[in-house]
């Protein structure tokens, strides 16, 4: 097979190729991004359809986010090894059979097997691209092409939850997932023609598969001891056995990148106390980002009642504005030090957060919506400023190395923001349960005037007498319990709010960096 580099595109397409071939990735980024976020308006849907509570529907999220976040480190391997045109078509195909698998699931399992599919093929995907941009773009222009890059992957999550609402509440949840799959067609198609290729592919690379093993499966132990630990005890022996050998794992990761030459992960980063400090802001912007992307649709479903579409249009104002701040917060970076947009970032996810943590089943669509939108304003002033810091912690050298590692975290902490928030939701849902319960007693004179309310009305409708008391009692239940679930989704809020808050300690560490051109 013929080798078609870049220089060869060139030749063959003239300059008009560098936007060939953006758009060629970006086509493919989109859809990825967009199957990210579109799940999350689907999961009160798959909770229905497959039986399961919150503990097991999250995977449909934390699987494609953790696979994700694991498969950016094969990035290197798989374009040294199939080169960039036949590794981005091959990995775009195990994206679209993932969605495939999970649009036609039929058990939990199945569908978490093809999210895993679908993470693994957007780890891969977006990196590389990002390669390909850099290098058919001049040094002069690649500020401008990365920046329309960024503004497609940024257009995706603000439009998704809109349209897999409408897809879902016209035809099914499982229509949802195959709404990506005529842009990952263009993009497959399109990047055979335009993505740069190797002529041979011979023997595979080396690459450091046992680190890969006890990273993945350091991840999955960790995530499932924490889904499984409010159903099944937290000193359960199976909990703690995933906990332990969870643990041994990570511990191996890091004693293995330690020893390596060319880590997966280069742990002596971290040994710079600004990055360090730029590190635990990421992941803590991480998980917040995704943790309450997720929990915000989930909300307005079970305790405000939304349709599925009118929760996609909630978020869609919020997206739509960080989309267009984002060019001009970038700019305020370039003028000022980078821990001040930092931490108004911080501050205004923490206002966002703590104010929905006042919401309740009465509150209307426009307050929920511009309470979104002040949470994603701070994230248009952490996202050009968070990064730029924590490379300017590093010598030149290592700056590679430091920009991996810092998408590493940030994307990691998304995974396990999404993960903990469902965890938490699970807890404080059962402690308010328990609560409210504990006041149904007889000397509760609301308790008693309710039950005779409801017990009247029935009557009206034709029950008998025998079985109004019971009805009247199964009724009060559903109604603790819903009472009990907006509860524990305020304190979700709550939380967000008070982990925004703590990250900006180590966001003031950023303000010792010195300015570098």
């Amino acid at each position: 097979m013929q080798a078609d580099t870049v220089d060869d595109l060139f030749r063959r397409f003239g300059p008009k190729y560098r936007w060939y071939v953006t758009l060629s990735g970006l086509t493919g980024g989109f859809s990825m991004v967009l199957s990210a976020t579109i799940v999350n308006v689907a999961v009160p849907d798959v909770m229905g359809a497959f039986g399961v509570g919150q503990d097991r529907v999250q995977w449909m999220a934390t699987a494609f986010l953790a696979t994700m976040t694991a498969s950016q480190l094969l990035n290197a391997w798989v374009v040294e090894a199939f080169g960039q045109r036949l590794g981005f078509a091959l990995t775009l195909m195990v994206f679209i059979a993932g969605a495939v698998m999970s649009a036609t699931a039929a058990s939990m399992d199945m569908l978490i097997l093809g999210r895993i599919l679908q993470g693994i093929g957007a780890g891969i995907v977006m990196p590389m691209t990002m390669v390909t941009i850099f290098t058919v773009f001049p040094p002069e222009r690649r500020g401008m092409a990365m920046g329309i890059y960024g503004a497609g992957l940024v257009l995706a999550p603000a439009v998704g939850p809109a349209v897999g609402g409408i897809a879902i509440d016209t035809l099914s949840w499982r229509a949802m997932f195959l709404l990506p799959l005529p842009f990952c067609t263009v993009a497959l198609l399109a990047g055979m023609v335009f993505m740069p290729s190797k002529g041979h592919i011979g023997h595979p690379p080396p690459f450091d598969w046992l680190g890969f093993l006890f990273l993945v499966s350091g991840l999955f132990l960790f995530m499932t001891a924490a889904a499984a630990g409010p159903r099944e005890g937290w000193l359960s022996d199976r909990i703690l056995l995933y906990a332990t050998l969870g643990s041994v794992s990570a511990a191996a990761f890091v004693f293995i990148q330690l020893r390596n030459r060319a880590p997966l992960l280069d742990v002596t980063l971290f040994r710079h106390r600004a990055f360090t400090a730029a590190v635990v802001v990421a992941f803590v912007f991480g998980a917040g980002n995704f943790g309450s992307t997720y929990v915000i649709p989930v909300f307005v479903q079970q305790v405000q009642g939304f349709t599925a579409t009118k929760a996609g249009l909630l978020l869609m104002p919020a997206g739509l504005l960080l989309f267009f701040a984002l060019p001009l917060t970038g700019r305020a970076a370039d003028q000022l030090p980078d821990h001040i947009p930092v931490l108004v970032g911080l501050g205004c996810f923490a206002l966002g957060t703590f104010l929905m943590a006042t919401a309740d089943a009465h509150t209307g669509f426009w307050n929920f919506a511009i309470f979104a939108m002040i949470s994603r304003a701070g994230m248009s002033f952490i996202m050009p400023s968070l990064s730029a810091a924590a490379l300017r912690a590093l010598p030149d050298e290592k700056l590679a190395r430091g920009s991996g590692a810092m998408n590493f975290i940030r994307q990691l902490g998304g995974a396990s923001g999404t993960n903990l928030i469902v965890v938490w939701l699970q807890l404080r849902t059962h402690w308010h349960a328990e609560s409210l319960t504990a006041t149904q007693t007889v000397g509760n004179a609301a308790s008693r005037g309710f039950l005779e309310t409801v017990a009247e009305r029935i009557g009206l409708a034709g029950l008998p007498d025998a079985e109004r008391l019971g009805a009247a009692l199964d009724y009060l239940g559903q109604v603790l319990h819903a009472q009990a679930l907006s509860f524990g989704f305020r304190d979700c809020f709550l939380a967000l709010g008070i982990i925004f808050v703590l990250a900006m300690l180590p966001a003031l560490n950023l303000a010792r960096l010195p300015r570098r051109e």
